[in-house]
Parts: structure tokens; C-alpha cells; sequence
């Protein structure tokens, strides 16, 4: 007689159960926690993320799955390889950063902002880190799904936790109702994809696909459809991204940095696992539609910034919520080619190019939100126009966020920049889009305008402000601004690095 009883690889799932266990940790002593000592409760959770991203390193020994059918004990629902670890690495690290950045904003109301309740924020960041670190291990729907929605919950309740301030609670509002929505979509189109398979594993799915019942064809077409709609709403692929900006400028500046480079993780992950793994048969359907999306994502996101007043209020959020977007189009880009690839390795260097690209934009995107932190300290408003002179007033801050925006422009000395976007374009040249690559190159140009507009704004002499007395800093935030200045310039040195780093991530 078989058991049913499973053994559990405890170091496989390590990472996010650590993150997991610190949110309940926190959660509790919260309780117990004077109000005047709950920058304890930070310190417990960069602890914790820390901690979890440490454990990664037990698992480059070699794969490892567990919670597998006890018929097959191929075929897992959760699997550590190396496409695992580099993504939970992303997470993780992006988690960390946001909690340096979050420790001096909630111990203090700055701009007359509502002060964030610090328990119930670090539970909610952790929770969220968790589920995000679960998904990339993930290989059957019913835990992706269930994955997604612990990363996601938590960002909702995160977006909206500025008690008594309007535009959090409408960002919130849009970004729960609308991703409620992406959600049913997802779930409906995974009841469809099970009914036709009969299985909810990625790998038994993509076998089953390649000879499903034509009585069926109909069900399952419909399930793959319904099954991308959803994850492309969390990678903000247009026309699903009307919830980024509002989001971004309602939510704290630490949460719209994580939403920015951790909710993309997410969803681009998702639809890596489902594209390539789960409908590969479906190529010549998801290929096109992703190219398209692709350019119009990229397209949409790179007009609106480049449209963005500097004399508005929170126009620098504005502008790194839609130059987000843009970034989204060049991510799905990638994917896209990994349709058109002629065996398992074309399609490896395609899922790596978007991974190298992830990298390189999660350390410059959290930079560039790091110093915006910084920055609105002493103007709250968080205009273009208030870093005009930053450079005299804080030198290596300046020099630090025009670094992120060359890199995120694609310009020397941002060289992982160029990098990653010549990877890009590598991979949409080879698989044969050259019209996607047009897009692409074109694109690139119009960033270049808005990223050199802001860069050049940080070296103008301000002369029409009074001179205002230093904003004393908190020591976690400089060390974030410092801390993803170190990785993009070491990067930039040694971009090979994250090339290599993201090589055979898939297969």
C-alpha cells in the first residue's frame, strides 16, 4: 500500500517560510511593544528578510522539490531550482531595501502625511515578501494562484494604510477592485485549463495540451487566454496598467517601491511559468499577443512619461510609475521570443535576457525610489522641479539618482543598463521580430529624453527657494540610497555578472 504521508524538504522552502514566520513573529510582539519602542519591530523584520535571503544560499548545491505526487514523484508543486533562486534573490533583496527605506518614515510624520501604524505594516510587508518568494517555486496553478494572492492581499492593505488620507484610500480602492477582478479572471481561466487537462501541474499541463480532446480545444484555448489575461495585469502590460499611477503617488513612497520591483517579479514570473512551461504548445498564439503587448506597453508607458509636468505635484512619482510601465514593455519583450525559439535552449536565452533585465532594473528602480524617499523629507510634493540644485545640497545623493537614470536610460557610464537592453534586443532580433526590436529602439530614444530632462534638473542652480536647514537623515535610508548605489555601479562594472547569474535559469 503507498503512504500518503509526504516528507517535507524544510530547506527547499526555507526562504519564504522564514519571511512568513518573522511576519507572525512581528505580528505578536507588537502586542507586547511600547509605543515608544516600535522601531524594534523594524529592526525584527530587516532581521528576518536578511535572514531569508541568506538561506538562498543553501540551495545552490542543486535543485530541490518537494510536495510531490506520491504517484510520480517527478512531478512537484513546489520545486527550488535555479530559475527559483535567482527570482527569490530578487524578491528577497527587494524586500530588504524596502524595509531600510520604510524604518525612518514610519517613526516619523513628515509633510503632514498620516503617521503608518508600524505592526501592522511590517506584518503586512513580510506577508506579502512571502508569498512572493513562493511563487517562482511554484509548478502547479491551484499554488500559483494561491501564491499571487498572498503577495498581492497584503500590497492592497499596504497601499492604503495611511489612515485618513484620501488618495491612499482611492489607490487602494482601484488597486483592490481592479485586481479582484484580474484574480477572477485568472481563477476561471485555470478551472478551464483543468478541465481540459485533467491535471493543474505546469509540466503534466504542457503534455497534455499537446493532445488534448479537440471537443475541448474551444475550453482550453479559452482557459490559456483567461490564464495570461490575468498575470498580464500584474506585470501593468497595457491596456491593464490604469491602476499603476494612482496607485504609486497614493501609496507610501517604500510600498510604491516595492510594487515597482517586486509586484513586476511577480507577475513577470507568473507568466514566465505559464507561457513556457505550462502552454508551450500554444507558442504560435501567446508569441504574437505578447510581442503586441509588448510594444504597446513600452510605447504607452515611455509617451505618458515623457508628458509629465515637473511643476506638478508628485510628478517624480508620476514619471517612475509610467516610465515603470515602460520598463514592463522591454520585460515582456523577451517572452515573447521564447515563442519564436526553435528548441528549449533558444527559449532558455530568451527567459534569461528578461531575468538579466529584471536584475538590472530592481537595484536602479530601488535606488532611484530610495533617493526620491530622501528627497521628500524636506518637499513632500515630490516634484521634478524640487531636485532642481540637488546637487548643491546633497552632492552624492545627486550623483547617485542621475547614476539610476542613466541606467535605467541605457547610457554609459550606466553600462548594466545598455546591457541589459542590448540583451533585449538581442533576443527580439533573434527569434525574428524585427519590427519589435524598431519598436524597441525607438522607445529607447524617447526614455532617453525624459531620464537626461530629469538628470539635468539635479545640476541647475535653484536660486528662487529659501535656503531651508538640513533635514537630519535617517541612517537606514542613506543606507539603502547607498546600498543599490554600490550594486549598479558594481554591476556597471562587471555586467557580466547578472548575465551569467540568470544563464540557464529554466531548463
Amino acid at each position: 500500500m503507498t503512504s500518503l504521508v509526504q516528507s517535507v524538504d524544510w530547506l527547499a522552502i526555507a526562504p519564504p517560510t522564514i519571511a512568513a514566520l518573522t511576519g507572525l513573529l512581528v505580528l505578536v510582539t507588537d502586542l507586547f511593544v511600547p509605543a515608544g519602542r516600535k522601531g524594534l519591530l523594524a529592526w525584527l523584520s530587516v532581521a528576518g528578510l536578511a535572514a531569508a535571503s541568506l538561506a538562498l544560499l543553501l540551495l545552490l548545491d542543486g535543485d530541490r522539490s518537494t510536495f510531490c505526487l506520491t504517484g510520480d514523484t517527478a512531478v512537484c508543486s513546489y520545486t527550488a531550482d535555479r530559475f527559483t533562486v535567482v527570482i527569490q534573490f530578487l524578491v528577497l533583496a527587494g524586500a530588504l531595501v524596502t524595509a531600510l527605506l520604510s524604518v525612518g518614515p514610519l517613526r516619523e510624520n513628515r509633510g503632514g502625511e498620516a503617521e503608518l501604524p508600524a505592526g501592522e505594516y511590517w506584518f503586512l510587508l513580510l506577508s506579502s515578501a512571502a508569498g512572493a518568494a513562493l511563487l517562482p517555486a511554484s509548478r502547479d496553478l491551484a499554488t500559483l494562484v494561491i501564491a499571487l494572492e498572498v503577495a498581492s492581499l497584503p500590497a492592497f492593505a499596504l497601499v492604503g494604510l495611511r489612515r485618513g488620507d484620501r488618495r491612499s484610500a482611492e489607490a487602494a480602492l482601484k488597486f483592490f477592485l481592479s485586481s479582484v477582478v484580474a484574480t477572477a479572471v485568472t481563477l476561471l481561466g485555470a478551472s478551464f485549463v483543468y478541465a481540459a487537462t485533467g491535471t493543474l501541474h505546469l509540466t503534466e499541463i504542457a503534455t497534455a495540451l499537446d493532445d488534448v480532446d479537440p471537443a475541448l480545444t474551444t475550453l482550453a484555448q479559452t482557459g490559456v487566454a483567461l490564464t495570461l489575461v490575468g498575470f498580464a495585469f500584474k506585470t501593468a502590460a497595457v491596456p491593464f496598467h490604469f491602476w499603476v499611477p494612482d496607485t504609486y503617488i497614493g501609496a507610501p513612497l517604500p510600498v510604491a517601491a516595492y510594487l515597482s520591483v517586486v509586484g513586476k517579479a511577480v507577475g513577470f514570473t507568473g507568466l514566465i511559468l505559464v507561457t513556457v512551461v505550462a502552454f508551450p504548445s500554444y507558442a504560435h498564439v501567446w508569441g504574437p499577443v505578447m510581442a503586441v503587448l509588448a510594444g504597446l506597453t513600452m510605447t504607452v508607458g515611455n509617451a505618458a512619461a515623457l508628458r509629465q509636468s515637473s511643476t506638478r505635484a508628485y510628478s517624480a512619482v508620476r514619471l517612475l510609475a509610467w516610465s515603470s510601465v515602460g520598463q514592463a514593455g522591454y520585460l515582456l519583450v523577451p517572452i515573447a521570443s521564447a515563442a519564436y525559439a526553435d528548441d528549449a535552449a533558444g527559449a532558455e536565452r530568451a527567459v534569461g535576457a528578461t531575468v538579466s533585465y529584471a536584475l538590472m532594473y530592481a537595484a536602479v528602480n530601488l535606488g532611484a525610489f530610495a533617493v526620491a524617499s530622501l528627497v521628500a523629507r524636506s518637499r513632500p510634493r515630490n516634484r521634478i522641479e524640487d531636485y532642481r540644485g540637488l546637487y548643491a545640497r546633497r552632492p552624492l545623493a545627486a550623483l547617485a539618482l542621475g547614476f539610476f537614470l542613466l541606467c535605467l536610460a541605457g547610457l554609459p557610464p550606466g553600462i548594466i543598463g545598455l546591457f541589459a537592453k542590448v540583451t533585449v534586443f538581442a533576443a527580439a532580433v533573434d527569434a525574428g521580430l524585427g519590427w519589435l526590436a524598431v519598436v524597441m529602439a525607438v522607445n529607447v530614444v524617447i526614455a532617453l529624453v525624459y531620464y537626461l530632462r530629469w538628470t539635468a534638473v539635479l545640476f541647475r542652480a535653484r536660486v528662487d527657494a529659501p535656503q531651508q536647514a538640513p533635514v537630519r537623515l535617517p541612517l537606514p535610508l542613506t543606507g539603502a540610497v547607498a546600498l543599490t548605489a554600490v550594486v549598479a555601479v558594481a554591476l556597471s562594472g562587471a555586467p557580466q555578472l547578472v548575465l551569467r547569474f540568470s544563464e540557464g535559469v529554466l531548463f
